[in-house]
């Protein structure tokens, strides 16, 4: 067997042990994935559909995309942070390449993204929307996501291995970005001197891209790609400087 059938292997284990990890006992499983977007959608859409009177067309659909891939985002990236901390048999034991540790924790969030983006399909019909071929671009901004939350999980697996109220701020920090996102407004709502730099952000270029393909049937624009590679490289870069400097130490800190 070779290193990479190996490790392919043991990404895989593991992956399929976090993912039944998450739903043990309890009485719904996986279902409170599903359950969870929806309830979020009906809420928000109570608030700013109908209570703030929002004008956009189809809001609990236009809202459900954006609650998706925020929350492959948000589940991805937390789950991440005790990737090392909840395995260090893993670490002081096993001999492996410890970035596996981190890429199965988000290999589960896939499994997990991709049955909740499955189940969108009969909801976005139920409520409307026509799905046509641009659906078969839903996978290249699955991948391109993935690409993203393991760049940033790397670094935030190091940091709370380190610093172990790391947790706390990255929760404070997914507030924040759920609101710098456009998930609940248009963004054509920011205003015009601050647009060049909202669009930098990539859940936003991924937010739009998802709503392009099933909401207002074109492709994403090239930008949006590049935007999310762009970013994808730098936070890789980062994350894997900080996991590599950072790595050395982690026996001494579980």
């Amino acid at each position: 067997m070779t290193d990479l059938q190996r490790y392919y292997d043991i990404v895989v284990t593991l992956a399929k042990k976090d993912f039944k990890l998450r739903y043990r006992n309890s009485v719904l499983g996986f279902l409170w994935s599903l359950l969870n977007p929806l309830a979020y959608m009906v809420i928000l859409t109570a608030v700013f559909g109908y209570l703030l009177r929002s004008n956009i067309s189809n809001f609990p659909s236009y809202l459900l995309l954006a609650l998706l891939v925020w929350r492959f985002f948000a589940v991805g990236t937390s789950s991440s942070l005790y990737s090392i901390v909840g395995n260090p048999s893993f670490i002081t034991k096993v001999h492996l390449p410890r970035f596996l540790i981190v890429l199965s924790a988000n290999v589960a969030s896939l499994y997990g993204a991709i049955l909740e983006f499955v189940a969108l399909f009969p909801v976005l019909i139920f409520l409307g929307i026509r799905i046509t071929f641009l659906a078969l671009l839903l996978p290249v901004i699955i991948v391109m996501e993935f690409v993203l939350i393991f760049g940033v999980s790397l670094g935030l697996a190091a940091l709370n291995t380190r610093y172990r109220d790391f947790n706390q701020l990255w929760d404070i920090t997914l507030q924040l970005g759920f609101f710098l996102s456009p998930i609940v407004y248009d963004a054509n709502l920011i205003p015009e001197r601050y647009r060049f730099i909202y669009f930098l952000n990539p859940m936003t270029r991924l937010i739009d891209a998802a709503r392009d393909i099933f909401l207002f049937g074109f492709p994403p624009f090239l930008t949006d790609y590049a935007v999310v590679v762009v970013a994808s490289a730098i936070l890789l870069l980062i994350g894997g400087g900080i996991f590599r400097s950072s790595e050395r130490n982690f026996a001494e800190e579980l």
